[in-house]
């Protein structure tokens, strides 16, 4: 099972991923890849969503608080 911490940890590594797909988005060179990187954005909003309304406050508490 998953602690808050952690899954507060794995939250902010799924939004900084995100920035750095926002970086190869705007690369004219990767062609084909482009597909896979908007997917892969709609993908990390999609679960941005769900984790917000989940836990509308931002902040995961443990079962114990």
């Amino acid at each position: 099972m998953i602690d808050a911490q952690n899954l507060q940890e794995r939250i902010a590594q799924v939004e900084n991923k995100r920035e750095l797909l926002l970086k190869f988005q705007a690369d004219p060179n990767l062609s084909s890849l482009s597909l896979d990187i908007d997917q892969a954005l709609i993908e990390i909003d999609d679960l941005m969503t769900e984790f917000r309304q989940t836990f509308p406050t931002g902040r995961v508490t443990s079962m114990s608080e």
